[in-house]
């Protein structure tokens, strides 16, 4: 298991905004990325909107909608902006495969980090695919929304969104919904997945493809009380550290088992049992009174804006209960708050028994990259700000706000000091190792945008969706 590296230890989130003369000004690196992707859109009228669709998503303005995006850069084609982004038949899979070889190339380390987390859109009305009463975390509550699930991947050079599902709940498969379905335009033989199955669906396929290098797979206990789900990383053997519920139970040791006594009618038992007399259980919560002071000990998980957020950790070998039997040996890693009311986390892990303690430690400090890539593609991408109903609107628009980001990603580290060739030979940065993290805001990486003293040209298109002389923000307009 290779040592934890983790990413820009303690910096605040950059500034993530472009000047409309900054994106006119980098419109050449815009074409050059928009490169690698034009063949896959197939038609030509779809490569070029898909170029104008990105340069709207990175332009100032509230609003990130087609109408908005095709008032700001369609010259006013809002009609053919939404119909490319809700009903334009190109494939978006072809696409983030494609998108996931970029990351590897400008972010890919073998220490990288995959990191699920799910992310919910408000919405009025119950039209929108997928829409529900669910819990919703723009709002703190149960209410009316979509919910998506998403992969970020983060390594020692920065961090960006790799993939991204939608969730249907169940009352969409009911037959009163059927309407609603079609209306959606949701694929036939589209079957109901959990939030932990759509994860695990992502996960798989990078892992098989193996473009993107990663050493571990970090999530919340949204997926972690899922016992399939950590079953599913085990059988692929990949390493987690996944936050589960204080209820949860483990064995301090491994109970014995046998098979009941056959009686001599019925069935023969196939199924094992713990012995009676066996150490029952524990919750986790329960472990935790049982250690003794010594097992814990004070450590930085990163550094705040306010200085750096310290807890207390205890690391404890375990038997995993699965299906009341006793599972696979896990490592639980349990964190203190240093509050005077102390709230307690737990996080499993499959990692080997030789681990470090200090990379469980860091690793569950390591949500916030994505936490960050949902901030910024939402406060200055527009990854919420979508109208289209459908499903293939959904993903579309998701698509692009992913490209997007990773874009600014790149420009991030090329125009970062301290570069050093990727594997292929373009420049990335040097993000600080743990053994080398600084403890001093200073030292935080440079902006995001940082203007390009390359001259000011445009692509152009010879279709009606050429990009126009100057960007116009419409918004109250639209």
């Amino acid at each position: 298991m290779s040592a934890m590296m983790e990413p820009a230890l303690g910096d605040a989130p950059p500034r993530f905004g472009m000047s409309e003369q900054e994106v006119m000004g980098l419109a050449d690196e815009l074409v050059a990325y928009h490169r690698e992707f034009a063949d896959l859109f197939g038609r030509r009228e779809q490569r070029c909107w898909s170029l104008v669709c990105l340069q709207g998503l990175l332009l100032p303005g509230r609003r990130k909608c087609a109408e908005a995006l095709a008032l700001m850069v369609g010259k006013g084609k809002v009609r053919e902006m939404q119909r490319f982004i809700g009903e334009g038949a190109w494939d978006d899979a072809a696409i983030l495969r494609k998108h996931a070889e970029l990351v590897a190339d400008s972010l890919g380390e073998g220490g990288g980090v995959l990191i699920v987390d799910g992310s919910e859109f408000p919405k009025k009305g119950r039209h929108s695919v997928g829409v529900a009463r669910q819990y919703c975390g723009a709002t703190g509550k149960v209410d009316n929304c979509q919910a998506g699930v998403f992969v970020a991947y983060v390594s020692a050079r920065g961090h960006t969104l790799l993939d991204r599902r939608l969730y249907v709940p169940e009352e969409w498969f009911e037959t009163a919904s059927r309407e609603r379905w079609e209306r959606c335009g949701i694929p036939e033989g589209t079957a109901f997945r959990t939030k932990p199955e759509l994860a695990w669906e992502m996960i798989q396929e990078v892992h098989t493809r193996g473009v993107v290098p990663f050493s571990w797979v970090v999530c919340d206990e949204g997926f972690g009380d899922s016992p399939e789900f950590l079953e599913r990383l085990e059988g692929a053997q990949v390493a987690y550290l996944a936050e589960v519920r204080i209820s949860t139970r483990v064995w301090r040791e491994r109970p014995a088992t046998q098979l009941p006594a056959w009686k001599g009618v019925g069935r023969r038992p196939w199924r094992r049992r713990v012995q009676p007399g066996a150490a029952a259980a524990v919750r986790l919560d329960e472990l935790a009174r049982q250690l003794p002071a010594k097992a814990w000990r004070t450590s930085t998980i990163k550094l705040g804006e306010k200085g750096p957020i310290r807890a207390q950790f205890a690391v404890v070998r375990v038997v995993a209960v699965r299906q009341k039997l006793p599972g696979p040996d896990l490592w639980v890693l349990l964190r203190r708050s240093l509050e005077q009311s102390p709230e307690l986390k737990a996080y499993l892990s499959n990692a080997p028994r030789s681990t470090p303690r200090r990379d469980l430690v860091r690793l569950s400090g390591l949500r916030w990259p994505i936490e960050t890539c949902f901030q910024q593609a939402k406060g200055e991408l527009g990854m919420d700000q979508y109208q289209t109903r459908s499903w293939r609107g959904w993903h579309h628009h998701m698509t692009l706000v992913i490209l997007a980001h990773h874009f600014l990603v790149r420009l991030t580290l090329r125009h970062k000091k301290g570069h050093r060739p990727s594997a292929s030979g373009k420049p990335v940065s040097c993000w600080p190792l743990p053994s080398q993290a600084t403890t001093s805001a200073q030292h935080a990486p440079s902006p995001w945008c940082a203007t390009s003293n390359a001259p000011i040209t445009r692509p152009k298109c010879r279709t009606t969706a050429t990009m126009p002389n100057a960007a116009t923000n419409h918004d109250e307009a639209s």
